[in-house]
């Protein structure tokens, strides 16, 4: 199906509405779509009439839900981090690991060594493994270049895969993601340098759509962080912040406090830090996969953060050396499994919360008219199967911007 008026017929449609119960099922619906947006979503004995006459395309009971959105990656890096993790299993500690060039430090090497093209060449597949399960909505974040030259470098690596592939890809700065070895023991004049020559270049050629920042005792203070933020929104961008996830520095409250899109992580986050998202209306991003790879066992509070009524999405946090994981099926399971989500929680996590978390929420996430027709089509009945199979899947075909993408997915 090409872009035009179509209708999708015989479904039923998980349409993830804010205001709707559960899932926001139809049962027997319909899907009218006129170029790149969702004009109509119903029962289908409610077809409107001037829709009755428009070619329709029968997905034979299948389930529509939104195209998935992963709200938080570090997609593009140079090398490989598998042999620290063989060493680690091999019983070696972090400490041998670093003395033997291991840790984000490598990761920073081997992304500053390589060029533009090797580093999207690198990165192509990771993405397509995402496409392949019906993203449509990719964050991608720098953080991997700590100097001007590599950190410009990843954002345009990041601009170049929205151009190459079918998927809106939003760019994040994280300059300030851990401190470079240049800057050994003076990380108050690397922020100086983030804030006063970084961000403005980044701005400057209009790399990216958002600032982030890693809150924590082996990265940046709260105040240091709150410095970058400030410099961010004087040049227009809104923030999200790493948080609370080996300690309890108080950076959500403070990212709150710069009403932050999102923060993200969130196992040590307490309740004036909830209090403060619910205050901001800042999302909580969970990472499964960085919290099942790094064999952690402190979980997020996640029934307090449904209580104060704060949204919840769920991420690949795909990257070398955390969460090597390039499967948002296999995140909603882990999201269910390690820190017990309902199937319902987890598939908003991906939809309706990850659109909010990357400030996207009016154009897509869920199934509603006026909504980009971005939409999945599944071989499954029941929404809980998308969450609760582990390694399958289901996808039948993707629709990105009105148009049927699934052979070119699968090219």
């Amino acid at each position: 199906m090409t872009r035009g008026r179509a209708v999708l017929s015989n479904l039923t449609a998980a349409t993830m509405s804010a205001d709707a119960d559960g899932y926001g099922l139809i049962q027997n619906a319909a899907i009218a779509i006129e170029a790149d947006k969702i004009c109509w979503v119903g029962p289908l004995e409610e077809l409107p009439e001037d829709w009755q006459d428009v070619p329709r395309t029968d997905l034979n009971g299948r389930l529509a839900t939104p195209s998935f959105i992963d709200c938080h990656t570090h997609i593009v890096y140079g090398g490989s981090r598998a042999r620290e993790f063989e060493m680690r299993l091999n019983g070696a500690t972090y400490e041998e690991i670093a003395r033997s060039g291991g840790g984000i430090r490598s990761t920073v090497a081997a992304t500053r060594a390589a060029g533009e093209d090797e580093l999207l060449a690198d990165a192509l597949p990771r993405v397509d493994a995402l496409l392949a399960e019906g993203v449509t909505l990719l964050e991608i974040k720098s953080g991997y270049g700590l100097d001007l030259e590599t950190e410009l470098k990843m954002l345009r690596v990041a601009r170049r895969i929205g151009e190459l592939r079918p998927v809106k890809v939003v760019t994040t700065f994280l300059g300030a993601h851990a401190l470079p070895p240049e800057y050994e023991g003076r990380s108050d004049a690397y922020i100086s340098f983030v804030c006063d020559e970084v961000l403005p270049a980044v701005q400057a050629e209009k790399l990216a759509d958002a600032v982030d920042a890693f809150c924590e005792g082996i990265a940046f203070s709260p105040e240091q962080v709150s410095r970058v933020f400030d410099r961010a929104q004087a040049l227009g961008l809104p923030v999200k912040i790493h948080s609370e996830q080996l300690s309890n520095l108080g950076g959500t409250s403070m990212a709150a406090s710069h009403e932050a899109l999102s923060a993200d992580h969130l196992e040590y986050l307490d309740a004036a830090g909830i209090q403060s998202m619910k205050e901001a209306g800042t999302v909580a991003v969970l990472l499964p996969g960085a919290f099942y790879f790094l064999r952690e066992t402190q979980h997020p509070p996640l029934q307090d953060l449904r209580d104060a009524g704060v949204p919840i999405a769920i991420a690949t946090d795909a990257n070398p050396g955390s969460s090597p994981l390039t499967s948002l099926l296999l995140c909603m399971n882990m999201a269910c499994t390690l820190f017990r989500m309902t199937p319902q929680e987890a598939l908003a996590g991906i939809t309706r919360n990850a659109a909010r978390a990357l400030g996207q929420a009016e154009a897509c996430g869920t199934l509603e008219a006026g909504k980009q027709a971005n939409i999945a089509i599944w071989d499954v009945r029941e929404p809980a199967e998308l969450a609760y199979r582990i390694g399958f899947n289901p996808l039948n075909r993707l629709f990105f911007l009105g148009e049927d993408i699934t052979k070119t997915q699968a090219n």
